[in-house]
């Protein structure tokens, strides 16, 4: 029987406004060390890491002075190049994932397909700009980066929730459950997901 695959992505991009690199281990235990000029980035990294089980390393630097956009973007293009490269030809994933996920007075679902046809649906509208410094516009921005470069299809809704800081934190949450979920190694992990025998 032929050895199991490590699925393992790792990225470096520098440029006039950021240098990060990254390291994911997609069969990992949730471990992460996250260090970005964004804390409460770094905080919904750690949770998207400790529920999707991805041992996620992250080191990144950015123009944050100008603002938080091109780091957050960036982080989002490095993460979603990573696991891209961690499914490889998409042979031995379940491809689908969701999950719906309660945070008090917040409930939040996720749905995903690892595709290759990048798609978001984003359905929140933030009622405040600001939630701990962190301009909330950006979440948006993170997960439409991270959709662009892994190549999934991405549903994102909030279907109830006051707090924003509970509305974030179970939006990464959800994702991490869901892409934990798509990415797990199906029963007859040699094939494809699909009736066509290919994905995009």
């Amino acid at each position: 029987m032929a050895a199991t695959r490590r699925r393992i992505g790792r990225v470096k991009r520098e440029t006039r406004e950021t240098r990060i690199t990254l390291e994911v281990h997609l069969d990992g235990k949730g471990t992460s060390r996250i260090d970005t000029p964004i804390p409460f980035l770094n905080h919904m990294l750690e949770l998207l890491a400790h529920h999707g089980g991805l041992d996620l390393t992250i080191q990144a630097a950015g123009d944050v002075e100008v603002g938080f956009h091109h780091t957050v973007e960036d982080i989002g293009l490095c993460l979603g190049e990573g696991l891209s490269q961690c499914w490889g030809d998409l042979k031995g994933v379940n491809r689908y994932g969701h999950s719906l996920l309660p945070m008090d007075e917040t409930l939040v679902l996720v749905a995903l397909d690892i595709s290759r046809r990048p798609h978001l649906h984003f359905g929140w509208k933030p009622r405040k700009v600001r939630v701990e410094g962190f301009d909330t516009a950006l979440v948006k921005e993170f997960f439409q980066a991270l959709v662009n470069r892994s190549g999934l299809t991405l549903h994102l809704q909030v279907l109830h929730g006051e707090n924003l800081h509970h509305i974030i934190e179970a939006l990464f949450k959800g994702c991490g459950r869901a892409l934990r979920q798509a990415a797990g190694r199906p029963a007859g992990r040699g094939q494809v997901q699909s009736t066509k025998g290919l994905i995009g």
